[in-house]
């Protein structure tokens, strides 16, 4: 195998995952596209759902750890050099970006109904805070 084709890494997923390499491809572009829809909807990235879906994103990362485990009939002890490290980081890494994404997106299409507000303010604010009063001249 002297030449790197992507056909050969296509059969050996294909063989590897059968019909859920189709599935989680499908599943990756929805997600995507759901994703960027909501972003560019909000024309930016929100920082507070951000910061809670990276909260999510942290969970994702042990969980997607923990389903390598399974999936591999392994253990931590299994774990030897270097390259299984750099491979369990990768999981973890894929997991906490799929989990964070999939949050955002989430939370996103959840706050579709509410009104957008501009950037720096709330939705609403200028109802609840009274007008100033002018100083006596």
């Amino acid at each position: 195998m002297k030449d790197l084709d992507l056909f050969v890494f296509v059969a050996v997923f294909q063989e590897m995952l059968g019909p859920f390499l189709w599935i989680g491809l499908g599943a990756a572009v929805l997600l995507l596209a759901v994703f960027a829809w909501v972003v560019l909807r909000e024309r930016g990235l929100r920082a507070a759902r951000l910061a809670w879906s990276e909260l999510v994103g942290l969970v994702g990362g042990v969980l997607a750890i923990l389903v390598m485990q399974a999936v591999t009939h392994s253990g931590f002890a299994d774990i030897g050099g270097p390259i299984d490290w750099v491979l369990v980081a990768a999981i973890w890494v894929a997991g906490f970006v799929i989990a964070t994404m999939t949050a955002y997106a989430g939370l996103g299409l959840l706050a579709f109904h509410r009104p957008l507000a501009s950037p720096g303010t709330a939705a609403g604010a200028e109802k609840a805070i009274p007008q100033a009063v002018r100083p006596v001249a």
